[in-house]
């Protein structure tokens, strides 16, 4: 009889080290969906549009891990995190500020698998970009494990981010 193995982040990190495509969802290992050029335009847009507006006030960590204790290391596609180095560790739920996922063909595995983790870690705020629809769904607010605000915005709305009011980002 098969059995399962639920990894540990340090396992994880340790066997996985430099292998692209995977990433550690409560223990269990997830292939990543290929990048396509829309997706890969619509992470560039929006690396670009946020080093424009916000500068030296967040550090922007595109499609690289963020640790979520006790079993977690998603690689969301954009997270806005505190302004400081983080080469001696991988950013935690208290340094993000904002997630962005981005999702032509994932936004079933982004929502329902992805988001409830970021919700049950504490991330404030998450943006999930549906290209399908051309939608930026914005969740916010996490109490016991789910996001009490949801807002979608339609073409030509742009989005401020919570902890940055006031600062307009324009989506793709």
């Amino acid at each position: 009889m098969a059995q399962r193995y639920r990894f540990g982040i340090e396992e994880f990190e340790r066997l996985f080290r430099g292998v692209t495509g995977v990433e550690l969802l409560e223990g269990e290992v997830y292939q990543m969906s290929p990048i396509g050029p829309r997706h890969a335009e619509a992470v560039a847009r929006l690396v670009t549009r946020f080093a424009q507006a916000l500068g030296d006030k967040a550090r922007i960590w595109p499609q690289n891990p963020v640790r979520l204790p006790p079993g977690s290391e998603p690689q969301p596609d954009i997270a806005l995190l505190k302004p400081k180095d983080y080469w001696e560790t991988l950013p935690t739920p208290e340094d993000v500020l904002l997630l962005v996922e981005v999702s032509e063909s994932s936004l079933e595995y982004d929502r329902d698998v992805k988001l409830p983790l970021y919700a049950q870690a504490g991330i404030p705020e998450v943006w999930i970009l549906d290209l399908l629809e051309n939608r930026l769904h914005i969740f916010r607010h996490p109490k016991e494990g789910l996001y009490t605000e949801h807002r979608v915005l339609l073409p030509g709305e742009k989005a401020e981010p919570l902890h940055f009011p006031g600062v307009p980002i324009p989506w793709p």
